[in-house]
């Protein structure tokens, strides 16, 4: 909670506005309401850090290539999210995006046969589907030959 409460007074002492949220819930401290941070820009927290709670930035940009500089601009990279309805815009993104899951007009993108991982500082390999259990294997070659039986 200390993050999510730091990123957001981060945010508004910068520019930014707390549309709903913004604050601690009914439900006591451990329940922060949904927030969403509009005006957001590439000096404050929440663009350069993982937040891991419920607050989503919305960050202006004039063109493709800016949006993608700016969501590149970070040394994590676990997901990002497109939402168009341009399909060559999409592939676009998605290869552009330096990120190791990237959600095109879908915010949950988990489930039991995706790979789940990031790239940068945002962890090591993957976990779920085959490519999770890779990790756990060692792969050995065998080669046999001059054998006679």
């Amino acid at each position: 909670m200390a993050k999510v409460r730091s990123h957001v007074d981060d945010a508004v002492t910068k520019g930014g506005r707390v549309l709903p949220g913004g604050r601690v819930g009914p439900q006591g401290e451990c329940f922060y309401l949904p927030t969403l941070l509009v005006d957001a820009t590439a000096d404050m927290q929440v663009a350069a850090d993982e937040t891991f709670g419920p607050l989503g930035a919305v960050f202006r940009f004039h063109d493709e290539a800016e949006a993608v500089r700016l969501a590149n601009a970070t040394d994590f990279g676990l997901a990002a999210y497109c939402y168009t309805r341009d399909l060559d815009r999409a592939w676009r993104m998605s290869e552009q995006l330096d990120y190791g899951m990237v959600g095109i007009n879908r915010a949950a993108i988990s489930n039991e046969v995706a790979p789940f991982g990031g790239i940068k500082q945002s962890g090591l390999g993957r976990e779920g589907s085959r490519h999770g259990i890779e990790d756990f294997l060692d792969i050995k070659y065998t080669l046999f030959g001059g054998i006679s039986t």
